[in-house]
């Protein structure tokens, strides 16, 4: 069984980083920050991805059996004892936004690698959200992998930690998070938008809404001990 295929908990954290620190910053999250956070338990994969045109800069994103694992005392431990190399990182981030969310609705196929395009939806609606045809409709079209919708779990995205305090950033305004992964940059492109408003009219108010559309730069899985435990 694909192990990533449980996952159910979600961190995504979008933020420009200072220009003059760009290439420490990538040093950083793929050589100490990914490995040692997909080293806690629950944790199945850590990605991050460039914005393909415009603004913020990255979406870093890691995948968790639970939302409950990115409230764990394990993962706590580790946002609260940033490493040296971490606390002179953070300080370069400029506008974040960080929200933990759990999984509304997944359709499609995890795909034999990570996703190489990636678009991100955030945005609100009134009421409970289920999604679950709307996913489907989206993961139907061509080129698309894999549509995923999740809803913010807001307690545990406004733990205050040491890392936050370094970086000054909180959870972001919008309720719910579209992923849309392709295997082409065609496949999942600005026209997301539109199809998303098209098939749940109740979405179409775009004020708040955040639109991006990125490019896959780094990923590690967990490892294979902490997967199967």
């Amino acid at each position: 069984m694909n192990m990533l295929s449980e996952a159910k908990g979600l961190m995504a954290f979008w933020a420009d980083i200072d220009a003059d620190y760009l290439l420490r910053y990538q040093e950083w999250h793929t050589c100490e920050h990914v490995p040692e956070r997909v080293s806690i338990p629950g944790f199945l994969r850590g990605r991050r991805y460039r914005v393909a045109d415009g603004s913020p800069h990255f979406l870093m994103m890691y995948e968790t059996r639970t939302p409950d694992v990115l409230a764990s005392d394990a993962y706590l431990a580790a946002l609260n004892a940033p490493t040296d190399w971490t606390r002179e990182a953070l300080t370069h981030f400029r506008n974040p936004s960080r929200n933990i969310y759990r999984q509304v609705a997944t359709a499609g196929i995890e795909g034999a690698f990570a996703a190489p395009w990636l678009t991100s939806l955030r945005f609100n609606r009134p009421g409970n959200l289920d999604g679950s045809k709307w996913v489907s409709a989206i993961a139907d079209r061509q080129g698309i992998l894999r549509a995923q919708l999740w809803e913010v779990d807001e307690q545990v995205s406004g733990i205050q930690t040491s890392e936050r305090k370094i970086y000054g950033g909180g959870p972001g305004e919008q309720q719910y998070l579209l992923l849309v992964e392709a295997e082409t940059p065609g496949g999942c492109g600005s026209d997301a938008l539109d199809f998303a408003d098209a098939l749940m009219p109740e979405v179409a108010e775009r004020r708040n809404q955040i639109l991006g559309s990125y490019w896959l730069e780094a990923h590690h899985n967990a490892p294979t001990t902490q997967e199967t435990r």
